[in-house]
């Protein structure tokens, strides 16, 4: 279950990788993070419309990936955006010299197996908080009550024998 949502995740987030920054950084880190490019392998970057490798494709990025899926040189103090470039024509021996050609989804799916008592924790450690506000809204929902029954007996009761 965990690596067909993982799956699915990434899929979507190739094919709007262009659409928001926000989570073309969140895709680029991943990449550089894990070492991996694209979701089974770096063709998967086919489904995005401007990376896609049909030559109807217009887009100056045909075939390409992303410039985190490159291979780093120690001694490159620039990044080349261009790295990418024409990647997914290649054969997979051929782009293994210039890119992680294994894909992120088996990566991060034993990321987070490694990772289960971690996360579990971060997930209780977000839950406790919220059910002890349930807790606290339904003991001031019960004060509240009770202070409702209380002065609707004092109406119906007055106390007061000289009134």
């Amino acid at each position: 279950q965990a690596r067909g949502k993982v799956s699915e995740i990434i899929n979507g987030a190739i094919v709007h990788y262009r659409d928001d920054l926000d989570l073309q950084n969140l895709i680029d880190f991943g990449q550089k993070e894990f070492s991996c490019c694209g979701g089974v392998s770096y063709k998967d970057w086919s489904q995005n419309m401007y990376f896609n490798c049909t030559a109807a494709n217009p887009s100056r990025e045909r075939c390409s990936v992303p410039f985190s899926c490159c291979l780093r040189d120690a001694d490159e103090a620039v990044i080349n955006t261009m790295c990418g470039q024409g990647m997914q024509a290649m054969s997979y021996l051929e782009a293994s010299a210039f890119i992680y050609t294994n894909g992120c989804i088996d990566k991060l799916v034993n990321w987070i197996h490694s990772n289960l008592f971690l996360l579990g924790g971060i997930a209780l450690g977000l839950a406790v908080p919220q059910l002890v506000g349930i807790l606290l809204a339904q003991i001031l929902i019960n004060q509240i009550r009770d202070q409702i029954k209380l002065q609707l007996y004092n109406q119906q009761h007055r106390a007061d024998p000289w009134y």
